[in-house]
């Protein structure tokens, strides 16, 4: 398994010259870095203008390895070469290093990038990336695997260091400031050729934009005048007025807003939030937000990329990012929710109190139903992130969860009926799938007898990092030494739970019959938990029954526009246009067994008809990989019957992939058509949907910015994959 690491952007607030004067104090031999034996000169170049400079090195590093280990290698040390590339005109500095010996049976690959602060010219930016991959190592490749991530991590940890002790010594010594490189007089510049590498951080790393095919008038290079016109803001002050992040993340800015992570934890955040500007242009969740979905799968990139994925496709399909500003409860939960926020604990954690002992959930669910409970449920947690991030911007430090202290007083056996409890497991998993580690802290005080009956139907529906976070007090225990008192300040406990701090919660209590609706009488409930009221659909993609949407466009001009998601398997979406009129109705609708949910797949098109004579593709197949979110837009130059197309795509004919899968894919889609006479204004003006209250940027970019390719491909049935779809 192939290890990598990517750092985060890391700022001297030291000019680029003084600073690569510093680095330069690191060679031959550097004694802040014990493990550096020296190094020797393979090769140098300079141009005759001096603004490029070439060094390739052999340098020896010392490993702290086992005797045993060192002995059956037969080395004392480790050589690596190392090519720097400065260049003085644009304030760059390259570097890519590799291992000389065991290449063999070991390959390490680093890159490094020094550059100048986008937006302060007088400070230094660095960027590091590097991949391990041990293919054998006479039977220990697990202990060498850690040997080289304990090494380097201490190295890196050690390089700021470093840096910053020789700027001191060089202030120290008189030098402050260096001047920049100036062009000879008369001299015309010629420079050499530096050599690239594929996997060197550049300053546009974290713009490159989804650039899908499009039928927009506008060219490539109005695209690139974007991207290169955005470069300049890529890189955030971390005190901005808000912990919204910037597009390449700097370590101050993460040790801010988002706390200490370990070089691991960087590295898998950094990885994430760079395939998520890939995958999910404007829509791309705030970093407080993406972290915590890293923490709940222990920071494994796959796994938490896919759990974040599916959470942001729900978010859209029940259009949950409106919902602080949409939903009001009503008076029924208003009067007998006995819930409600309530100051903050002593770590800052915005605090929330629920009187779940004088809850009559059977009266709520008979009152306003399940679904209502629920959405209600979801709007507490959206208000908790909002009031963790008001929490970071106001004190000075990150705070990403809640404190929540659950009251039984009261609970009994009535608690326990089956649909209030099957409601409860639901809106478990609904939470635990979408708000995960934003719980701080959860206090369980006054338990009775019977709680225990309770908590055996419910924890194992509980992740079990979140359980670790439950605290349990009997009696009057949570007023004694490790009790509310060690958590909360003592302004704030509430007074019925013996403090002097008024709590403004609903006391709850037995809604009135007179309140209770008939459709919600001993009914129970099926299909998801909570309605779609949002414009997506989904269907099921099958091999051999693709789905298709069908469009009827009145007059040329007019805008077709797209937005889906992939939520299960790879696809390819193709537009197509029919030359000759085809009905309506469906020729052919493939359905799926209610237990996988969703809707099957519906076919206009004949399997008699062709491209070329019958239709025309006006926009090339796009294969679309699991988990990517696409936007697009399509002006059409003809009136007539136009068909957007998922197919499923097999992608263990190109990639090899032996596994057994079912032939099955899953879109959320949402398609419109803009009649020309609606439409005013250059296509710049149709914006992508983008995310709201989770959105740590709004899209910058048009939807013919990010679908300005080639138009339809010569050869309309080669399947072109683009880069951008390309997984982590």
């Amino acid at each position: 398994m192939v290890q990598k690491y990517q750092s985060p952007v890391r700022v001297y607030k030291y000019p680029f010259e003084l600073v690569m004067a510093a680095y330069e104090k690191r060679f031959p031999t550097c004694k802040m870095i014990p493990v550096f034996l020296g190094s020797d000169i393979i090769s140098e170049t300079k141009s005759e203008d001096g603004a490029d400079h070439v060094v390739d090195r052999r340098c020896r590093l010392n490993v702290d390895a086992p005797y045993i280990l060192k002995k059956i290698a037969g080395v004392d040390h480790v050589v690596f070469r190392q090519v720097n590339a400065l260049d003085r005109r644009n304030r760059t500095l390259r570097i890519d290093a590799h291992n000389e010996s065991f290449a063999n049976r070991v390959i390490i690959k680093e890159s490094c990038f020094y550059s100048v602060h986008p937006e302060n010219s007088d400070w230094t930016c660095f960027e590091q990336s590097a991949s391990l991959d041990i293919k054998s190592f006479f039977n220990f490749e697990n202990m060498v695997e850690k040997i080289a991530m304990k090494q380097y991590a201490a190295n890196i940890k050690k390089g700021k260091e470093v840096i910053e002790y020789y700027i001191n010594e060089l202030i120290s010594e008189g030098v402050s400031t260096i001047p920049r490189w100036q062009p000879p007089e008369g001299h015309k510049s010629k420079g050499i050729e530096i050599p690239s590498s594929e996997d060197t951080p550049s300053q546009d790393s974290g713009l490159r934009s989804r650039t899908n095919s499009s039928g927009s008038q506008h060219s490539r290079s109005s695209v690139s005048s974007l991207v290169l016109g955005a470069s300049a803001a890529t890189i955030k002050s971390p005190v901005s007025d808000g912990p919204s992040s910037p597009d390449k993340l700097e370590d101050v800015y993460i040790e801010r807003y988002l706390g200490n992570l370990s070089l691991v934890q960087e590295s898998a955040l950094v990885q994430l939030q760079q395939w998520l500007q890939k995958t999910h242009k404007g829509k791309i969740p705030k970093d407080a937000h993406i972290l915590r979905f890293l923490r709940a799968r222990e920071f494994s990139v796959e796994k938490a990329r896919e759990m974040l994925v599916h959470s942001l496709a729900w978010r859209k399909l029940h259009s949950i990012d409106k919902l602080l500003e949409t939903y009001t409860p009503s008076e029924v939960l208003l009067q007998y929710y006995s819930g409600g926020w309530h100051y903050s604990d002593k770590d800052g954690r915005p605090l929330y109190v629920l009187k779940l002992g004088q809850m009559d959930v059977k009266g709520l669910m008979r009152s306003v139903g399940e679904e209502a409970i629920l959405k209600h449920v979801l709007y507490v947690n959206e208000e908790g992130l909002r009031r963790a991030d008001e929490a970071t911007k106001s004190r000075g430090y990150p705070v990403s969860a809640c404190t929540c202290i659950v009251d039984l007083e009261g609970l009994s056996m009535r608690h326990l009926w089956r649909p209030g409890i099957r409601a409860l497991l639901r809106i478990i998993e609904v939470v635990e799938a979408n708000y995960p580690e934003t719980m701080g802290r959860l206090l369980i005080v006054r338990a009775p007898r019977v709680f225990p009956v309770l908590w055996t139907l419910i924890s194992p529906f509980i992740d079990e990092n979140t359980r670790q976070k439950f605290m349990f007090y009997g009696g009057n225990d949570y007023q004694e030494p490790g009790g509310l008192r060690d958590f909360i300040d003592e302004k704030y406990i509430p007074d019925f739970l013996g403090g002097h701090c008024y709590c403004d919660v609903p006391d709850g209590g037995l809604v009135p019959k007179s309140l209770y609706k008939e459709e919600y009488q001993d009914k129970s409930p099926e299909g998801p938990p909570l309605s779609v009221d949002s414009c997506y659909n989904t269907s099921h993609v099958v091999k051999d029954f693709p789905h298709e949407v069908m469009i009827q466009v009145p007059q040329r001009g007019s805008v077709i526009t797209w937005d889906f998601d992939i939520l299960k398997g790879d696809v390819t979406f193709t537009v197509l246009r029919c030359k000759r009129s085809i009905s309506a109705d469906p020729v052919h609708q493939h359905h799926v067994s209610a237990a996988t949910g969703g809707i099957g797949s519906v076919q206009y098109i004949d399997k008699n008809m062709q491209v070329g004579p019958d239709l025309s593709i006006v926009e090339r197949p796009l294969i679309c990989r699991d988990g990517d979110s696409v936007q697009g837009s399509h002006v059409v130059s003809e009136s007539g019957s136009y068909i957007l197309q998922w197919k499923y795509f097999d992608s263990a004919k190109t990639s090899f992939d032996f596994t057994l899968a079912p032939h099955k894919s899953k879109v959320m889609y949402h398609t419109e058509l803009l009649r020309s006479e609606a439409f005013r204004g250059s296509m710049s003006s149709l914006q992508s949907y983008h995310s709201g209250s989770l959105s740590s940027r709004a899209s910058q970019s048009s939807l013919t910015g990010s679908f300005s390719g080639p138009g339809p491909s010569s050869n309309p049935n080669r399947l072109v994959e683009s880069t951008r779809l390309s997984r982590p």
